[in-house]
């Protein structure tokens, strides 16, 4: 599981190093490959490549002749990039990638359970603010969505 944010430095060819806490647990699973994609939020999508072959699987289920399955399948297959992390547990984040989420120097890896966000540190601190003053999300929290969760 990965949680919390780390606050990064993109460096001029677009790598950046994934923390030491995170790249053990990569490590330990035996992933040194990822699979990085495209968010509706204008975020990147970062897996392990375990974890991203199960989402493929179901990706590549959804009906040919539905027009939203495709659309899905286009935004998250069809920008899935496999990656390597380097020795220095560096990956690289292909540029065509970096200018859909908007990202230069500054970056937010933010752990989501079994993947993790890469933000622009600014629009990640706007997009915080955001959800902070959500309406929705405090409708959300008062109903049975989400079950008995607790903070």
């Amino acid at each position: 599981m990965f949680r919390g944010s780390a606050y990064l430095n993109l460096d001029a060819k677009g790598r950046f190093a994934i923390p030491t806490k995170q790249r053990e647990r990569l490590l330990a699973v035996g992933d040194t490959n990822l699979i990085l994609t495209v968010d509706r939020a204008r975020c990147l999508l970062l897996f392990p490549v375990q974890t991203w072959e199960l989402i493929e699987r179901d990706l590549a289920a959804l009906p040919a002749l539905d027009d939203a399955a495709r659309s899905v399948q286009r935004l998250y297959l069809g920008n899935a990039e496999e990656l390597e992390m380097d020795a220095q547990g560096r990956i690289l984040l292909p540029q065509h990638l970096r200018e859909f989420a908007f990202l230069d120097k500054r970056i937010v890896l933010v752990g989501q359970g079994a993947k993790f966000e890469i933000w622009d540190e600014q629009r990640w601190k706007d997009k915080t603010l955001a959800d902070l003053e959500d309406h929705n999300i405090g409708q959300l929290a008062m109903s049975s969505s989400l079950g008995n969760l607790k903070f």
